[in-house]
């Protein structure tokens, strides 16, 4: 086999230039005490070959696509046993690499890149680093600060427990098939936090609530953790949810966890139309 097809269902744009593959290997900086590289769905191993020079990374690739799993298998016999067939979304990371921190790597179909960085998000303490090309507007959002309206839940998530850079923009036309839109490589790095000063699962829902009604102030964004009129006369909560950094958060979640009323513990947020 010398080719694998793109397909649309499985959001699959093949990069085919391999001076920006390169760049995105070598956007990889494996923090210490890293070896382990995951490769997510690596379509026919543009960026794969590159990552296969590095001798001093432990390369394995995940791919759903069993026709590019039998590519990989036939033209990059270095991955022998380390080719995972699966959906790297139902993975465990914890039980793929057991006890090791890891790096990961890939250019993410676009219509499943934030799944992937939630799923990051889960992994955190595990996962020291991602480079990842995805689409332009999605990968803006990730690395945007407080105050741009395109800064929401991701943005907060990701910055509260990484330094988050968007490195470079990659144009339609050096995929097949060229995509609509732009595409951008960003890089994630683990930064000093390893938890927040806060419930950390209350936090994610504070964030998640604020958002799912950004056009509301903070004081009537909380209203249902049952915070009444009484409790949010402090100025943050005339501020909308864009306005706040990742402190700014943090607090909040202190705040919401004294002052919230009985009973709205597994309270769960509503989906914010930013986020899809």
């Amino acid at each position: 086999m010398d080719h694998v097809s793109p397909k649309k269902h499985l959001g699959q744009h093949f990069l085919a230039e391999p001076e920006i593959a390169r760049r995105i290997v070598e956007a990889l900086r494996l923090p210490d005490g890293v070896q382990e590289v995951l490769e997510i769905g690596p379509g026919m191993g543009v960026l794969t070959g590159d990552l296969l020079q590095h001798s001093e990374y432990q390369t394995t690739v995940i791919e759903i696509d069993r026709e590019s799993v039998t590519y990989l298998e036939r033209n990059f016999p270095a991955l022998h046993g380390r080719i995972i067939s699966a959906d790297f979304l139902k993975q465990d990371l914890s039980q793929l690499f057991p006890g090791q921190p890891l790096s990961i790597i890939g250019n993410f179909p676009y219509n499943i890149s934030t799944q992937i960085f939630f799923k990051v998000l889960d992994h955190r303490q595990q996962v020291r680093e991602v480079v990842g090309m995805l689409q332009k507007e999605v990968a803006e959002r990730m690395a945007e600060g407080p105050g741009s309206k395109v800064y929401g839940i991701l943005s907060v998530l990701l910055q509260a427990y990484y330094t988050v850079e968007l490195l470079f923009l990659v144009p339609p036309h050096v995929f097949i098939p060229p995509p609509k839109v732009q595409s951008a490589v960003l890089r994630l790095r683990r930064n000093d936090t390893e938890k927040l000063a806060c419930d950390e699962k209350l936090f994610f829902k504070v964030v998640k609530q604020a958002f799912a009604t950004r056009r509301k102030t903070l004081r009537n964004a909380v209203k249902p953790f049952g915070m009444s009129a009484e409790v949010t006369t402090d100025p943050i909560f005339t501020k909308r949810a864009e306005q706040l950094s990742v402190a700014d958060f943090v607090w909040l979640t202190n705040y919401v966890e004294k002052h919230r009323a009985g009973g709205t513990a597994d309270f769960e947020p509503a989906v914010a139309e930013t986020e899809e």
